[in-house]
């Protein structure tokens, strides 16, 4: 969310920054959100010239009572009155406005950092650089739920009978991989410094309008039927509420922090054939990493993060590229983000595995973090990126550790915590 006073000063830059992100159906808000903060400032002069006239008045009834002229008193109590009456109908139209006010301002979208390419959607946007090299077997590669079914490792009918489509049983040495690799993130990540955290996996109305726009809220959330609940779509959103209405002395920033969660995502949508199987499914569990720190340093936390979740990738013997997305493709809230994608020798191409994101002051400006520094308060920055999400791991990893053979090979990283094993053989 933007400040209204720089909407007010920089309506332009406003304006081309919608029409960069294509959404020009907003652009008319900028003018009326000038509008409606006019109205409230001029509210709020004359609510305090009301009070001001009330208080004089106070003392002028006292003067006039002792001087013994009544009517003159009188005269000037039913003033006051009235002085009340208007205070009380400005203070609900006050209330009307900042509502209003609040209700654009959660629309409009953040201003979107330079760097970002201009694009209208994800098609547009940019690769930046490869890691590794992609390979493609001289064999067919299945489809990644066969290799599982091939290990004993998945039971989508059961599930499908259990809970419907969009969820699944995992099952003996995939089960277990997807718990390794779960582990080896969070230890990967507590090696970089990194504080670990499991966080509540259910929270209030007012964290998830912080942390997110509603359209995306409308597009993931599950609401908790009767409570003012909704479950987590990613622990960030766990995350950065954890700091909601907290001052924060600067000297204790950064706070790097690494979290696992389960995730809950309603998915809406028809995604095609490749994004059956545990490609896009309503639950799923997930290692994350949030920064919050000084604006001045949210550029270098961005580049560390989403070079961790390269790093992690390569580890496991994955080939990743990372995607710089355009200004159509970004969230409302996001100044800059960039995808990893994790290569695909069945699809011959990349897929998304995870995702960067600089929000800027977006999410603390909506959930009033701020820090009280040696040259006054300001709000913090706040960046989230995926270290790893197991199921669409899953898929990468298979894929490139499969052999012609039907075997699946560990990489030493994850061994240890394999109990030791070194392939996954065919039951």
């Amino acid at each position: 969310m933007l400040d209204i006073k720089f909407v007010r000063e920089n309506p332009e830059i406003v304006k081309q920054n919608i029409r960069n992100k294509f959404q020009d159906a907003k652009l008319p808000l900028v003018d009326e959100v000038i509008e409606l903060d006019a109205r409230n400032r001029a509210i709020k002069v004359e609510v305090e010239g009301l009070r001001a006239d009330k208080k004089k008045a106070a003392k002028e009834i006292g003067m006039l009572m002792k001087a013994g002229k009544r009517d003159e008193a009188e005269a000037k109590k039913a003033e006051s009155v009235r002085n009340d009456e208007r205070i009380a109908e400005l203070s609900e139209e006050e209330k009307d406005v900042e509502a209003a006010i609040k209700k654009i301002m959660m629309t409009i979208p953040n201003i979107i950092d330079p760097s970002v390419p201009i694009g209208r959607d994800d098609s547009e946007n940019v690769e930046v650089q490869r890691y590794g090299e992609p390979v493609v077997p001289d064999f067919e590669i299945p489809y990644h739920t066969e290799i599982m079914e091939a290990l004993n490792g998945i039971d989508l009918d059961a599930a499908r009978r259990v809970a419907g489509n969009g969820f699944y049983y995992l099952m003996g040495d995939i089960a277990r991989l997807h718990s390794a690799v779960i582990a080896y993130a969070r230890d990967f990540m507590i090696g970089r410094g990194f504080t670990y955290c499991v966080p509540p996996f259910m929270i209030r109305s007012d964290v998830v309008t912080g942390v997110m726009s509603f359209a995306e809220m409308d597009a993931m959330m599950y609401k908790i039927e009767g409570e003012d609940l909704y479950l987590i779509g990613t622990s960030e959103h766990s995350m950065i509420g954890k700091f909601i209405d907290q001052m924060i002395p600067e000297a204790e920033l950064p706070y790097t922090l690494t979290s696992y969660s389960p995730c809950f995502r309603k998915e809406k949508g028809a995604h095609g054939i490749e994004e059956r199987g545990v490609y896009r499914i309503h639950q799923f569990e997930k290692q994350e990493m949030i920064v919050i720190c000084k604006p001045e340093d949210s550029p270098m936390w961005f580049d560390k993060l989403w070079q961790n979740t390269v790093d992690l990738f390569r580890s496991m013997e994955i080939p990743v590229r990372t995607l710089e997305c355009c200004s159509g493709d970004l969230a409302d809230l996001k100044v800059k983000s960039i995808d990893v994608e994790a290569w695909s020798p069945r699809q011959k191409k990349y897929f998304e595995v995870g995702s960067c994101s600089n929000l800027g002051d977006a999410q603390a400006r909506r959930l009033r973090i701020r820090v009280n520094g040696e040259n006054g308060k300001y709000f913090a920055h706040t960046l989230n990126n995926t270290v790893v999400a197991p199921p669409r791991m899953l898929i990468a990893f298979l894929e490139n550790h499969l052999q012609a053979d039907g075997t699946v090979t560990i990489p030493e990283v994850l061994r240890p915590y394999m109990g030791g094993q070194t392939v996954l053989q065919k039951r």
